[in-house]
């Protein structure tokens, strides 16, 4: 299996949120700013990888009846992990993602990978389909929070010490973009961009 095509295919021809459209929840939850879309993007990057790792190591062994709880306990097992890092260094991020964080192992995208790949293939290339997928997200995740922070808010990597406000003097944050409506409206129009210059490079190949 070729894995610079396995890494594409999380970071673009798959992407988990502007093609398959899935985890959705967190997606539109915690994207108020680029620092939460990014955190969120990372911490199920970590479970993707390693989730992989040990379902694919284990998918011989594991029988077909049960492989769903199986993978579930595996995958809750990396989210605990993420889970009380974050908590005990990262307390900022974990306060703003609150109960996103333990709602990863239910996160489709998650358990999608487990399913679809990780349960199939070696462990190599489960790894690779892992971190693309995570990055994929957290590619997703921290532009949506990018634009909806810029427009509603006119900062940058609010809530951090390297907040930033860019948008020229006088303007008028549009504060929708920071609450739900907004996450739709972005999310809309980032899908079609992203989908745009997909299938223009798609034509050209």
């Amino acid at each position: 299996m070729h894995l610079g095509k396995v890494f594409k295919n999380g970071i673009i021809n798959e992407n988990p949120t502007f093609v398959q459209v899935l985890g959705m929840c967190p997606t539109l939850a915690v994207t108020t700013s680029a620092f939460n879309g990014l955190g969120m993007g990372l911490a199920t990057t970590v479970v993707l990888f390693f989730s992989n790792l040990v379902i694919s190591l284990l998918r011989n062994i594991i029988p077909s009846k049960v492989r769903i709880p199986s993978f579930i306990v595996i995958i809750a097992s990396f989210v605990t992990v993420v889970d009380l890092f974050l908590q005990g260094y990262v307390p900022a991020l974990y306060d703003a993602l609150g109960l996103f964080i333990p709602l990863i192992v239910v996160n489709c995208v998650v358990l999608a990978r487990a399913e679809a790949f990780a349960a199939k293939n070696s462990i190599i290339p489960s790894m690779v389909d892992g971190l693309s997928m995570g990055l994929g997200f957290t590619f997703a995740l921290t532009i949506i929070g990018f634009v909806r922070e810029l427009i509603g808010a006119g900062t940058v990597l609010g809530g951090t010490s390297l907040e930033t406000y860019v948008m020229p003097a006088g303007y008028e944050p549009i504060t929708i973009m920071v609450l739900a409506p907004g996450a739709f409206i972005v999310l809309g129009l980032l899908f079609a961009l992203f989908n745009y210059f997909k299938n223009k490079e798609s034509k050209k190949a």
